[in-house]
């Protein structure tokens, strides 16, 4: 009787740990529970956001224009700094300034995210870009359009939606979006699509089905792939007009 009694402990054990295991919880410090981030498809929380972007074909590109996102390289933050400034200090190393705080004059980027390369900058030499990971002219037929003018500012400015990259590999994307354009640096691609999604849920814009699809294959690859957060409020400050 004391054999089965201990047998029964046992098997009520293993029972009661197998479920802990499976609740999708993990105690704190405190000893409370919390939600793991977890997503099927073997990615993580950014491989979940993307199905709360709504699914819709491309607008037109009719009425496109760079201008329509204002005047380029806006000082949104009120920094005294250019944006362009403002993402080749962020993304650089040896920052050199020809000013002593704002205008770059030189650094590495190391590497270049997109081609996997270290990039020496030297302002003047065009090795160098500052990429909108959402294309203008993507968002523009994927919602922008609609847009009153401080929006589209905000989107064109915001550092979640820079990056510096070498110019070479830069030159390849275009307007493209991740079914039809992926940094060639294959390392760099879920970091990449991870912040694509955070942009386009940020600022409601909706993905073409090949685009979801797409953004599901890279990031169901990447097993706990955060969704990247911050960057400017999503309207510009009023000084700012577009055209």
């Amino acid at each position: 009787m004391l054999r089965l009694r201990g047998a029964a402990a046992a098997a009520a054990l293993v029972v009661f740990v197998i479920g802990a295991g499976v609740s999708g919880c993990k105690k704190d410090a405190l000893g409370s529970a919390e939600p793991q981030e977890t997503a099927t498809g073997g990615g993580g929380a950014a491989y979940a956001a993307v199905d709360s972007l709504a699914v819709k074909g491309r607008a037109p590109k009719t009425g496109y224009s760079r201008e329509r996102f204002g005047t380029a390289w806006a000082d949104t933050d009120a920094n005294s700094c250019d944006t362009r400034d403002d993402i080749l200090k962020r993304d650089l190393k040896e920052v050199k300034f020809s000013d002593g705080r704002c205008r770059v004059s030189r650094g590495v980027l190391e590497p270049d995210p997109y081609g996997g390369e270290d990039v020496t900058f030297v302002r003047g030499r065009s090795l160098v870009d500052i990429d909108h990971l959402v294309a203008l002219s993507d968002a523009w037929q994927t919602g922008a359009k609609y847009w009153d003018a401080s929006k589209r500012i905000a989107l064109a400015n915001d550092p979640l939606n820079l990056r510096a990259v070498g110019a070479s590999a830069n030159r390849s994307k275009g307007d493209g979006d991740t079914a039809t354009w992926l940094p060639p640096n294959k390392a760099y691609r879920c970091t990449y699509v991870a912040a694509q999604v955070a942009v386009k849920k940020k600022y409601g814009l909706w993905v073409t089905g090949a685009e979801k699809a797409a953004m599901k294959k890279v990031l169901g690859g990447c097993p706990g792939q955060k969704l990247p957060a911050g960057g400017n409020p999503t309207e510009a400050p009023k000084r700012f007009h577009a055209n």
